[in-house]
């Protein structure tokens, strides 16, 4: 079983430290929550990880704050477009039992005007293991304050493009969906969907289970045509809509 957490949003200069406290935060509330993958850490030991760079060794760490820190510093030495375009790090779970996976990567703290800034969590595990899909995109939403975001597969991002006219890039919703208190005040209120408000105004949509590609097509196209994905100004000059 496969899915992808995602959360994306506009410009927002953050202080590498900053964003070692968001990682740290995502981190601790994705092993709390996935306790089959997490065997390590419920005997006592935190799960590990190494980074995945797009070149160069890879590189342990662990996941609190002053061990974050540096492989974000390590990832802005490397990469001369970070002042900017926002400091990126990708890293993988280590020592998971068989069936599993967890990949987190992330592009946040720049201002650029024409690229999204984001947190992608891929998620595999064995067929028959229950994912709290809800709650994970919780912990993205509330460690990060996207503007968007989603849980999905490969089979929802190709119903959307075939049958709604979706591209990459543009605002999108899985089998749930995350809106802003912006966006969340454009659903619509015929809309078929659980919604769960997050303390921020936020709001997280429940639309289908895994698989039901076409209640999220629906419920894509009246978002979409309530302006609840509507895509940000570019030039962007804000995270949220």
């Amino acid at each position: 079983m496969r899915r992808v957490v995602r959360g994306f949003w506009g410009p927002r200069q953050e202080p590498v430290e900053a964003l070692a406290e968001r990682w740290s935060t995502t981190l601790d509330r994705f092993a709390r929550l996935l306790p089959a993958a997490a065997r390590p850490a419920a005997a006592g030991t935190a799960w590990t990880w190494r980074t995945a760079p797009a070149s160069g060794p890879s590189e342990a760490t662990g996941p609190d704050e002053a061990s974050l820190l540096g492989a974000l510093r390590a990832a802005q030495a490397a990469d001369d477009w970070s002042a900017g375009n926002g400091t990126s790090l990708r890293l993988v779970a280590d020592g998971l039992p068989a069936g599993w996976k967890v990949e987190v990567a992330g592009l946040a703290g720049g201002t650029p005007e024409f690229l999204l800034q984001s947190l992608v969590a891929t998620i595999v595990s064995p067929d028959d293991e229950p994912l709290p899909d809800a709650d994970l995109l919780t912990a993205v939403a509330e460690s990060w304050q996207p503007d968007y975001g989603d849980v999905a597969d490969r089979t929802v991002t190709a119903a959307l493009k075939k049958d709604a006219g979706f591209r990459i890039g543009m605002p999108s919703i899985g089998w749930i969906g995350y809106l802003s208190p912006s966006r969340a005040g454009r659903v619509p209120a015929g809309l078929t969907a659980e919604r769960r408000q997050l303390p921020d105004g936020s709001t997280l949509l429940t639309v289908a289970p895994p698989g039901d590609t076409a209640a999220v097509v629906e419920a894509y196209r009246a978002l979409k045509e309530a302006g609840a994905l509507d895509p940000l100004p570019q030039p962007m000059n804000r995270p949220v809509l």
